[in-house]
């Protein structure tokens, strides 16, 4: 049947979707600057279920993002996908953050860049054509003016997600396009999730971890 649960929280936005066969039924999030996952993830879990006609049994798969992306929230996210997997004797899926965060540009004649804010002027980024094809892996680089110049002569680019704010202040070349306002969601999860879903790939529950793509760095409270 392909039901699945999604389960974003790898920036401010908490976000969680139950989806069948690609398709989502139900989504719940709320962006907190804050990062109240701890304390909404699991009720907002609850509520996507609740509000729609199956239960957790019927469920197939859980799916959850895998970053690049805050720290704190994708072990959250992670932690609570383990949870559910381990309760239910279900089978793990991980959604890279920046493609699913790619599919929420649509219609589009050139790349996609998904960006997610880093430290700094540090963006997590990656290059997706038309079709969310990966054209370039996931690295961490520092934004200049001569950012992403080689694919800029030749193609549109839409930059999209939490680094945007950055990207714009350096990046002027009249083929970027800067798709303000949007985060990465569980709403475009359930299609990729389904897919992979699909082909039975999936994860040991076990032994997997958030992709962190740096290590995490503690900084001290100002006092």
């Amino acid at each position: 049947m392909g039901l699945i649960l999604n389960i974003e929280t790898s920036s401010t936005n908490c976000s969680v979707s139950l989806s069948k066969n690609g398709e989502t039924l139900v989504l719940k999030e709320d962006n907190n600057k804050g990062y109240s996952h701890a304390e909404k993830l699991h009720v907002f879990i609850e509520d996507v279920i609740d509000s729609s006609k199956f239960n957790k049994t019927q469920i197939d798969a859980i799916a959850v993002s895998k970053g690049p992306g805050s720290y704190t929230g994708l072990r959250i996210g992670v932690s609570a996908a383990k949870g559910l997997c381990f309760a239910l004797g279900k089978p793990l899926i991980s959604v890279s953050t920046l493609q699913a965060l790619a599919h929420q540009v649509s219609d589009v004649k050139g790349l996609i860049v998904p960006m997610m804010d880093a430290r700094r002027m540090e963006a997590y980024t990656a290059i997706f054509d038309a079709n969310y094809t990966i054209k370039r892996d996931i690295k961490a680089e520092i934004l200049d003016a001569s950012s992403f110049d080689k694919i800029l002569g030749s193609n549109k680019v839409y930059f999209i997600g939490s680094a945007v704010e950055k990207a714009k202040k350096v990046i002027s070349h009249p083929n970027a396009i800067f798709v303000d306002g949007h985060l990465p969601s569980a709403s475009t999860m359930g299609g990729i999730s389904d897919v992979k879903y699909k082909k039975s790939d999936m994860e040991d529950v076990a032994y997997f971890e958030p992709y962190y793509l740096k290590d995490f760095v503690a900084i001290k409270p100002k006092s």
